[in-house]
């Protein structure tokens, strides 16, 4: 790419469209579909490179230009809110260099020599709101929406509890306060690991699910969700009684508003480099998410007099924190196993300080990540925490290469239990074989037998597997139903030739004996089992419910469907609709191995698998019909409305096609609904098709 300076004014011309519309298209992922396709640092380039071509070329400024742009427009199913002031972006610095430049601007136009004071804020990466209050009471709240008009999101600040509903005696009439929405990582990690337990979306970061979490059209689903909230300016008032921003920040927190306690008055550039520096040490350890730090001129009346730019304020920047990236060599890659059996390379690296993170691993996606780039043991490489979560190899120093590197091997056996690990055609992942006895698979495949869609017994969750599994009281599915005996004191028998106790889980932390009570009757509710839930809970690669529920109807018993499997015949499995050579291998594959089948005739001692009875309605309008369910259901869950479309005669399908009859459309649908409206699917209201399979 060429330097700026360089372009011919056609080519300026050229490039500022082709921003225009990257940057469009970056926005709308953002602000809209609260699910950006670019990095923060490679969303910024983008905009800092349109700025300097600009500066150079201000006669080719287009209409469209992203320096004009403030957000994105507002989603047409959400109402709209105007704004009383334009809800305005900062401007982006990313080096203490243009922080003082800035300052000087300021001083040049105050005519001033003296330093003036800063309020210096954390940047929260989350969702900007406005609330409105008239006299004291919670009238309205928005996003901020291109900037002139935003979402009504009333309701849904309503659920959240930091958001005071009302005010004290003594507030202006009219006072519309702003600030950010966000999810502390806490929360965003339990989110996630619900939503995961429950087959559901799961957020690529915080920020992402904020917005989401926000941005609901059922309040309900919002209120679900931990979200919080920092408040730092305002909007409409009917009487500033305030002089500065910190005396602002005061009155906030006399009102009840959550306020950053990080917030603080800068006399010079030297206090905000000290103070951006700390802010740099820290942000690792904040339960939340910053992205920079904004200064503001703390007067009042000193903001007024600076005034506006065409969309950004002369009196307050954002300085972003650098590109997160680091030097450092690559002293191991080993190979980790997860819940389905796929071998995942990490690097372990010599540990450093990445954007002040402490970076000792980073992901090596698969082998052809590692061929590609050709990575080597002890490569120096450039590391970077992408989207401030995941670190990840992104250039191999060739030229620092020592000598005697060796091309990496990855292997073909499973590192953990020894079991061929297999890569099938058209796959980048090579995987286990070993299934249900691969002691790294064992602790996520029990979390998957008692999930949901699978056994779903209640009293084993997540966090108890694992603590189960840590400890040596479950291995593997036998050993949930063999836990009420073995948790009997053996030594209150006296008739026992041992004093060996029994598992005594009354007494653990967090349980009591009604809890442990609970949990063994849950067990026992499932030991008799349906054939779709014992055929899905066994973790057969590529076999999902959708599947189980097929083989369950084409073979009518376990013992059937087990007995043809031994044959390690594929030609029975690929003639039914909706399972292809692929997953029919894979489902042989698992029947053939020894310790699979060990593990389903110790299972089968404790639990009856019930022989299926197609109940399927035939002559519905959904007979024959392809759907797919997206958005939020308030109906149903999504398993019951999957049930409920598949005993009518539809088959449940998990991505939109030009084979698709029906798209039923919940709350927050996204592209699944645009797709459908591409391709002149015809849509469904949860309200439809529950009067449709009436």
């Amino acid at each position: 790419m060429k330097e700026v300076q360089e372009l011919s004014r056609e080519e300026a011309a050229k490039e500022l469209a082709e921003l225009a519309a990257k940057i469009a298209k970056a926005d709308n992922e953002y602000y809209q579909n609260d699910a950006p396709d670019l990095t923060d640092a490679d969303y910024d380039a983008l905009k800092h490179r349109n700025a300097q071509i600009e500066a150079l070329f201000p006669d080719l400024i287009r209409a469209d230009s992203p320096s004009k742009r403030v957000g994105s427009a507002v989603l047409s199913r959400f109402g709209k809110i105007e704004h009383r002031f334009p809800m305005l972006s900062l401007g982006d610095v990313f080096s203490i260099a243009e922080v003082e430049d800035f300052v000087l601007s300021v001083k040049r136009f105050l005519n001033t020599s003296e330093n003036i004071a800063f309020m210096a804020e954390p940047k929260i990466d989350g969702l900007s709101f406005s609330a409105r209050y008239e006299n004291g009471m919670f009238v309205s709240g928005a996003t901020r929406g291109d900037g002139i008009v935003g979402e009504d999101i009333t309701e849904n600040l309503k659920t959240i509890k930091q958001l005071p509903q009302k005010l004290p005696n003594g507030v202006p009439n009219i006072l519309e306060v702003r600030g950010e929405v966000y999810m502390a990582k806490s929360d965003f990690f339990a989110l996630n690991e619900k939503s995961l337990a429950e087959h559901k979306k799961i957020f690529a970061n915080p920020r992402n699910a904020a917005a989401g979490s926000l941005r609901q059209l059922n309040p309900q689903i919002t209120a679900e969700r931990k979200l919080s909230i920092w408040a730092y300016t305002w909007g409409e008032v009917s009487e500033h009684q305030w002089q500065t921003q910190e005396q602002f920040f005061d009155k906030l927190k006399e009102w009840g508003f959550p306020v950053n306690p990080l917030n603080k008055v800068c006399a010079d550039i030297t206090q905000i480099e000290e103070n951006f520096k700390h802010i740099m040490e820290i942000r690792a350890d904040l339960p939340y998410d910053i992205d920079g730090v904004v200064y503001k001129v703390n007067s009042i009346d000193l903001q007024n007099r600076l005034g506006f730019l065409t969309r950004t304020p002369r009196w307050a920047i954002a300085h972003k924190f650098p590109a997160e990236q680091a030097l450092t060599r690559i002293n191991n890659i080993r190979v980790q196993v997860g819940r389905t059996g796929a071998l995942t390379p990490v690097a372990d690296l010599e540990p450093v300080n990445v954007g002040g993170v402490i970076v000792s691993h980073a992901t090596l996606h698969n082998e052809d990540e590692i061929a590609r780039k050709d990575i080597r043991i002890g490569d120096m490489v450039v590391v970077q925490r992408a989207g401030d979560v995941i670190p990840q190899i992104v250039e191999v120093k060739l030229d620092k290469r020592p000598l005697n590197s060796l091309p990496f091997v990855f292997p073909t056996v499973c590192p953990e239990c020894g079991a061929h690990a297999i890569r099938e055609e058209d796959e980048a992942i090579r995987r286990c074989t070993g299934g249900l006895t691969c002691p790294a698979q064992a602790k996520e495949r029990l979390k998957h037998f008692v999930s949901k869609d699978a056994f779903d017994i209640v009293g084993l969750g997540d966090k108890v597997v694992e603590e189960f599994y840590g400890e040596g009281i479950l291995h593997n599915p036998a050993d949930i139903f063999t836990l009420e005996e073995r948790n009997q004191s053996k030594a209150d028998d006296l008739f026992a030739f041992s004093s060996e106790k029994g598992l005594e889980l009354e007494k653990r932390e967090g349980w009591g004996k009604l809890s442990v009570s609970n949990l063994f009757a849950a067990i026992r509710q499932r030991r008799k089992i349906s054939l779709p839930r014992f055929i899905y809970a066994l973790g057969i690669p590529q076999v999902g419910s959708a599947t189980a529920l097929l083989l369950a109807k084409n073979y009518g018993t376990f013992d059937n469907l087990q007995a043809d499997m031994c044959t390690r015949e594929t030609a029975k499995l690929v003639a039914i609709d909706g399972i292809g050579g692929e997953m029919a291998k894979d489902i042989v594959e698992f029947f053939g191995e020894e310790h699979n089948l060990r593990v389903i005739r110790e299972l089968r001692k404790y639990v009856a698998v019930e022989e299926y009875v197609n109940d399927e309605i035939t002559d519905s309008p959904l007979s024959g019909k392809t759907v797919v369910f997206t958005g939020t259901l308030t109906k149903f869950t999504r398993a019951e409305a999957k049930a409920i479309a598949q005993k009518f005669g539809a088959k449940v399908a998990g991505s939109v096609s030009a084979h698709t009859d029906y798209v039923i459309i919940g709350a927050d649908a996204g592209s699944k609904a645009k797709k459908a409206a591409e391709l002149g699917v015809k849509t469904l209201s949860e309200e439809e098709f529950k009067e449709m399979i009436k």
